[in-house]
């Protein structure tokens, strides 16, 4: 009976394991290039510091500081620059590196953001949009520049 418990708690613990770093892996879409001044993620409830080489994830809410601001490189390379004081939220990501298929929804809550559309939107241009508090914006695979003020 010993021997039956050992061998279900290592196959719990495996189990236990592998759906962690599923879990950790497969969440990551983007990598902060750009950090100025104070950028935190808000995570899981908790909050972090936006680093430069940080992964981001889907769920992710960014916060720049009034003195700065952040660069992310989407994993699709996809740009996004957000200037001081703004709030950014990371809500939708899936992406096809073999297809370039896949489907981007963020939303700026606050502050300013400069996009330059990756492969998801120029394969799919209704596949990417960004929301604010008055509008959503269809990307059609450009450049573009939003405010969102309280």
């Amino acid at each position: 009976m010993t021997r039956t418990l050992n061998t279900l708690g290592r196959a719990a613990l495996v189990v236990a394991v592998l759906a962690i770093a599923t879990h950790v892996f497969a969440a990551e879409i983007g990598r902060i290039k750009v950090a100025k001044g104070t950028v935190t993620i808000e995570r899981d409830g908790g909050t972090v510091p936006a680093t430069v080489g940080t992964r981001v994830q889907t769920s992710d809410r960014i916060r720049t500081a009034a003195d700065s601001s952040v660069g992310i490189t989407m994993d699709d390379d996809s740009l996004l620059s957000a200037g001081p004081n703004s709030v950014l939220s990371l809500e939708r990501y899936a992406f096809d590196a073999t297809t370039n298929q896949g489907r981007f929804d963020a939303a700026l809550n606050k502050g300013t953001l400069s996009v330059i559309s990756g492969r998801i939107a120029k394969q799919s241009p209704e596949a990417m949009t960004v929301r604010t508090p008055a509008i959503i914006l269809g990307v059609r695979g450009t450049t573009f520049v939003v405010s969102a003020n309280e």
